[in-house]
């Protein structure tokens, strides 16, 4: 599946549905650009969910809003509503036992 992008504009918009993880994230950070590939890969291998990327440099009111303050962080929305969020750096097996967690 297709990774999305969201900004404050669409955030809403882009969490509103199934169940979406939402990587935050910022070019200048090295744990995010190795999680990066990682998050983009189960998103190939996991279709039922939505998978959305969000640069923390390009919108601040929605890192802000959700209290972010360590990045890469991966929000998990179902229906709009906030349900866990993991901070740092995960491996592909790691993200996949918790999107199986959330699915339960």
């Amino acid at each position: 599946m297709a990774i999305r992008h969201a900004n404050d504009e669409n955030f809403t918009e882009m969490t509103g549905g199934a169940l979406t993880l939402v990587d935050f994230w910022a070019p200048w950070c090295g744990p995010c650009r190795m999680f990066g590939p990682i998050f983009e890969a189960t998103s190939d291998t996991i279709t039922d969910v939505n998978f959305v990327k969000f640069n923390v440099e390009e919108g601040r009111r929605t890192p802000a809003k959700f209290g972010i303050r360590g990045i890469p962080c991966v929000l998990a929305f179902k229906n709009g509503e906030l349900v866990e969020a993991r901070t740092g750096l995960m491996d592909q097996d790691t993200l996949t036992e918790w999107i199986k967690e959330l699915k339960g």
